[in-house]
């Protein structure tokens, strides 16, 4: 067996799953370092909760070499776990127990965990701590499950989705928080379909499509530096819908209005943002397979 490095909270070498003839996760290779925030983004259905359920313990994989805090998820027993926060996409359970009452119950098991309402504030619950769990929304219980996976103050966080059902006042608020676990040193693996949610809370990020990874790196040098060039769009004199990537786009804008003298139709310089730039990884994956 490979030896992972110990500055890694995370280490995933040729990391496989199948189900019967489907194969799930196709040969992952990735590491968190301690201390990181790092963003797993790929479509619905690509392979990340899978991945991420392999990495705290509840799925088992059918190939490659996992440590997790220097254990196999696999194998490792239940001190291990207490050292995760684990936020999944699914609510937290209805119950009679006030918001308050729950999490200071949950708080009990860590050795040093977070302030109870300070955790609640952070997550837009402060008008709801003593109402009871069965009465909150669905978006309420999972500001919740927010709070219940970072309470304990773990070393490292899995956060698969967890802004789902925010305004963005409560989203805005959940970020400072992860900031705030950041500077104490959690290592940090997040799931999001909010881009700019990755941008603003990662160091890196790996996107996955198909089962396979197919980019990573920090956000601003995903797809690499061509996919950053600017395109600039217009239409030619005989009505066709012309398109040019170029570095210096003011200097072509400037050529094509001295051509044409005036400026032409439908004229626009794109420059692509992270959106397009994950659009365009995942389709390239797509076609390939």
């Amino acid at each position: 067996m490979k030896t992972m490095p110990s500055a890694n909270a995370i280490s995933i070498r040729a990391l496989r799953k199948s189900y019967g003839t489907f194969d799930a996760v196709r040969g992952i290779d990735f590491d968190v370092a301690a201390g990181e925030t790092f963003a797993l983004l790929g479509p619905n259905g690509a392979g990340k909760s899978t991945t991420i359920e392999i990495l705290e313990g509840y799925r088992d994989r059918s190939g490659g070499e996992v440590s997790v805090l220097g254990a196999d998820p696999g194998k490792a027993g239940t001190r291990w776990k207490a050292r995760l926060g684990i936020v999944l996409q699914t609510s937290a359970e209805a119950g009679n127990a006030s918001v308050r009452e729950q999490l200071t119950h949950f708080s009990r098991f860590y050795p040093a965990p977070r302030d109870v309402d300070e955790v609640i504030a952070a997550v837009g619950l402060t008008e709801k701590a003593k109402a009871r769990v069965r009465s909150l929304s669905g978006g309420q219980r999972r500001r919740l499950d927010v709070a219940l996976g970072v309470i304990g103050r773990p070393e490292l966080l899995f956060l698969d989705e967890p802004t789902t059902g925010f305004d963005p006042e409560a989203r805005r608020r959940f970020w400072d928080l992860i900031r705030s676990l950041k500077r104490e040193g959690t290592t940090i693996l997040l799931t999001t379909h909010y881009l700019d949610e990755a941008a603003q809370l990662s160091d890196r990020a790996a996107v996955i499509a198909r089962g396979r990874l197919v980019d990573i790196g920090a956000i601003g040098e995903l797809g690499g530096q061509e996919a950053r060039v600017p395109i600039v769009r217009w239409r030619d004199a005989s009505g066709s819908l012309r398109s040019e990537r170029t570095e210096t786009p003011a200097a072509l804008v400037a050529r094509l209005t001295a051509d044409s003298g005036g400026e032409p139709p439908e004229l626009e310089v794109v420059r692509p943002s992270l959106e397009d730039i994950y659009l365009e990884l995942v389709h390239r994956e797509e076609v390939a397979s």
